[in-house]
Parts: C-alpha cells; sequence; structure tokens
C-alpha cells in the first residue's frame, strides 16, 4: 500500500509511513532465489579476502606474533557480536531494505538516510579497490598487457554476473567461496607443516618466533614517541585497524535476508557457521602466520611494499624462508580468486543498498525498477559505472611494463573507506538496542493487553455468576 502524500516518515505525529512496514509491491520485488547450501557457504567464505591473506603481514610488522594473532582474535569476538545482532534483526524482519530499512523502522528515517548513504559509498569505493587490486594481481605474471584492459574485464565479468539474476549470483559466489575455504585449510596445514618441520630444511621452528627480538610484541614508531612499551601499544593499536579491515563484508548475511528462501530458518543456522569461520579462518590463520614468519626479515618488509599478488601474502615469505619456490603462482591464483570474489559480492551490496534506499524514496524512484530475474538492474547499473574511477590509479606507463601509480583522487577516499566499518559497526549495534528495546516494549504492552483482557472476562463471568445466583434466591 502507497502511502499519501501528506504522510510523515515517522509515527511522531500520529501518521506512521506504511512503506518502512512493509516490503515493495511485487512488480519492485526482489527475489528470493539464495538456497540453505549457498547462504551458508556465502555466510562461512563470504569476507574472506586480502585484508587476512595479505594484510595480517602489516600487522604482523607493527605488532609482532602476538599482537597480530590477539588484535584478530579480538576484532573477531567484536565482529561475532555484530553478526549475531544482525542476525537477530534479520530472522525477526527478513525485509528486502537492507540496513536502512531496519534503521528507519527502528530508530528514525533520518538515520536510515545516513546508514545507507554510509553504506553505499562505502560499496562505491570497496568494489572500485577490488577492481584495481585484482588487475595487479594479474601483473604478477605479466606486465605485457595494460592493467586498464584487465580492470575492463574484470568489471564486465562481475556486472554479468550480478544481471543474470540471485540464483546465478549465489551459484558464483558459493564456487568461489568453496575455493578459498579449501584453499586457506590448505595454507593453514602447510604452515602448520612448516612449523613442525616438515619443510625442505627439516627446521623444526616451533614457538621460536615468539621469543625477541621477533616477538612477542612489535615496536612501532619508536623513534616517534620514544619508548618501548607506548610503541607496543600503539603496534598493538594498528594490528586493530588492519583487523577491522579484514572483517569487512562479514555483514553480507544482513544484505541477503531479503532474497534468502527461508530466511527465518537458514539465516540463524549461517549465523552460527560465523563462529567457526572466525575460529579457523581468521584466528588460527594469523596464529599459523606468526608460528611461521618472523616480524623483523627483511623478506616481510620487501611484501609490505609490493604490489597486490603472491609477492605480498606473508604465506609466500613463509614458503620461501622455508625454501619452497613452486609455491607462489598458487597462491596468487588463490590471491585472484579472493579479489573477484570480493569484487562480485561488493557489487551486489552495493546495488542491494541503493535499491533499498530507492524503494523508502530516499534516493530517485527509478534505481527501485527491477527485471524479471529480480535484479535493481538501474542501481547495478550506476555501481558498476562508478567501479571506472579505478581509471584513476592506472597511469599511462602501466601499458608499457609499469605497475600502476596511485593518485590523490584515488588514495584519498581509500582513506576514508578504512573508517567505514568501524562507524557501520556502531550503527548497527545502536540499532539493534532500539530494536530490543522496541521489542521489549512491544511484548509489555501485548502483555498488558492480554493481562487486563483476561482481569475484564473474569469480572464479567463473576458479575454473571452473581447475577445468576441473585435469580435463584
Amino acid at each position: 500500500m502507497k502511502p499519501s502524500k501528506g504522510a510523515s516518515h515517522s509515527s511522531r505525529h500520529g501518521v506512521p509511513d506504511k512503506s518502512v512496514l512493509v516490503d515493495p509491491d511485487e512488480g519492485l520485488s526482489l527475489h528470493r532465489g539464495l538456497n540453505a547450501r549457498q547462504i551458508s557457504m556465502i555466510t562461512l567464505g563470504g569476507s574472506l579476502g586480502t585484508g587476512l591473506i595479505i594484510g595480517s603481514g602489516t600487522a604482523l610488522v607493527r605488532g609482532g606474533p602476538l599482537g597480530l594473532w590477539f588484535g584478530y582474535s579480538f576484532m573477531g569476538f567484536i565482529c561475532y557480536l555484530v553478526m549475531i545482532a544482525i542476525g537477530e534483526m534479520g530472522a525477526y524482519l527478513p525485509h528486502k531494505k537492507g540496513f536502512a530499512g531496519y534503521a528507519a523502522r527502528y530508530v528514525d528515517p533520518a538515520f536510515g538516510f545516513a546508514l545507507g548513504y554510509n553504506y553505499l559509498f562505502k560499496y562505491f569505493v570497496q568494489t572500485t579497490n577490488n577492481v584495481n587490486a585484482a588487475g595487479a594481481v594479474v601483473q604478477y605474471w605479466t606486465l605485457s598487457v595494460p592493467i586498464e584492459a584487465w580492470m575492463t574485464i574484470y568489471i564486465t565479468f562481475i556486472f554479468c554476473v550480478n544481471m543474470l539474476g540471485i540464483r546465478v549470483f549465489g551459484e558464483f559466489e558459493f564456487w568461489f567461496c568453496s575455493i578459498k575455504v579449501i584453499a586457506l585449510v590448505g595454507l593453514i596445514l602447510m604452515g602448520l607443516v612448516i612449523d613442525l618441520g616438515g619443510n625442505p630444511q627439516h627446521d623444526r621452528i616451533g614457538f621460536r618466533y615468539w621469543n625477541p627480538p621477533n616477538g612477542p610484541l612489535g615496536h612501532y614508531l619508536i623513534s616517534q614517541v620514544h619508548n618501548a612499551q607506548l610503541s607496543q601499544f600503539v603496534g598493538f593499536w594498528s594490528t586493530l585497524t588492519t583487523a577491522l579491515f579484514s572483517y569487512i563484508g562479514t555483514e553480507l548475511i544482513g544484505v541477503t535476508v531479503g532474497e534468502t528462501q527461508n530466511p527465518r530458518k537458514n539465516v540463524p543456522k549461517a549465523i552460527r557457521r560465523v563462529f567457526y569461520r572466525i575460529v579457523v579462518f581468521y584466528i588460527g590463520g594469523t596464529f599459523v602466520i606468526s608460528l611461521t614468519v618472523p616480524s623483523t626479515t627483511n623478506t616481510l618488509f620487501v611484501a609490505n611494499t609490493s604490489k597486490a599478488g603472491a609477492a605480498s601474502s606473508p604465506f609466500v615469505v613463509a614458503t620461501t624462508l622455508a625454501g619452497i619456490r613452486v609455491i607462489n603462482h598458487v597462491i596468487n591464483g588463490i590471491v585472484l580468486i579472493f579479489v573477484l570474489s570480493a569484487s562480485n559480492s561488493d557489487l551486489y551490496i552495493g546495488s542491494r543498498t541503493l535499491y533499498g534506499l530507492a524503494v523508502e524514496r530516499k534516493a530517485p524512484r527509478i534505481f527501485a525498477k527491477v527485471n524479471r530475474w529480480g535484479v535493481p538492474w538501474p542501481a547495478l547499473l550506476l555501481n558498476t559505472l562508478v567501479c571506472f574511477l579505478t581509471f584513476l590509479n592506472a597511469s599511462s606507463s602501466s601499458s608499457i611494463g609499469e605497475a600502476p601509480s596511485p593518485s590523490f583522487p584515488f588514495s584519498f577516499p581509500l582513506d576514508l573507506r578504512s573508517s567505514c566499518p568501524l562507524f557501520i559497526h556502531n550503527f548497527s549495534l545502536w540499532l539493534v538496542l532500539e530494536f530490543d528495546r522496541k521489542l521489549w516494549r512491544d511484548y509489555v504492552d501485548v502483555y498488558l493487553v492480554h493481562t487486563h483482557a483476561r482481569e475484564a472476562d473474569i469480572w464479567v463471568m463473576q458479575c454473571i455468576h452473581a447475577r445468576t445466583e441473585g435469580a435463584r434466591d
């Protein structure tokens, strides 16, 4: 039902906006095409990306082995709490408007507007960055093809996958996530074998790299702070920001509830698997890295200054130090799959976020249109066009064998991207507090209504009984 023109977005004036309470009309609706198998695998491996397989090297240098492991563990605990909160809302009200719809319903339409556009701009930049990273990954193998050509191929690929509908997207993401899960399990097992002495040098490493001078904590910016303990704290604090970036995309399940089959059963089941993903992949993966890579090795410093690809992964540093040389190209292929999967899911989230804003009339109405496959194609088209901003980071020299050089117009929004997850997680927790408060208030109201109704029924029955007895007398 469409609200009247004079209807307010808030219920303060006694005229609630029906658009925040119901799903859009059938002609404007997304399709529930994600089955339990797909949503479970997407939840398990959807957010696994370069933040873990590459960014953990920077965290190791700054925070040391203990700082790396504890930083990722602490942020994993926070992330799990956020996911439990999002899953609670998604299972109770699996609507198709995303986080902006929850914020407009339980807090305020203005809050929904701010949260929705914050989330949208985040994925504008995130998708563009991942496309750029995918081009740099391929340049690990060859520099003969201009990076602009690789970027165009990747943008076309992820656009086609998203344009073919939620079933095709879900199937692609299922296989992408399956490969990522298998690859990470393999890398973790390989790291354990290297640490326990199953390497060409037959050197049992154990916890050697947790001892000075490599650990347990690193010293970051010691020349600026002039204090060893303070530099260790600054190093650990730096690992928290790196770990936060690694957990970007974990909230994907909160966006997919509107296109999930039987969400009140499948969403809680998928949320429970987040715990195992965090423990095995993030906590287990960083623990293995801390065992097999010394935080002070020059090889790791060189890796952290390399372009995106196998050369910048601490897993490659571990195999190089152990004398294993043939694994680099395999890991580079794994990194490419990680980046393509992240680009694919980021484009999906961005288009659905813009669609949700349009449904609530917080964005031009044209972005609420969907095709016969349930794809909001105008919103998807705009998000795809924004991806071409990645050419700002590709210099003309990249076509003659040089790597792309970062430019100011591209690096500035990347700095903003790192702060967006913190704001969004805080907003999500505030949203859940409001959700629980209003849910409890509604429960109390219903309880009191039923209690008063029962008391009224008892009083009426007593009156009838008294009259009946009086008539008999």
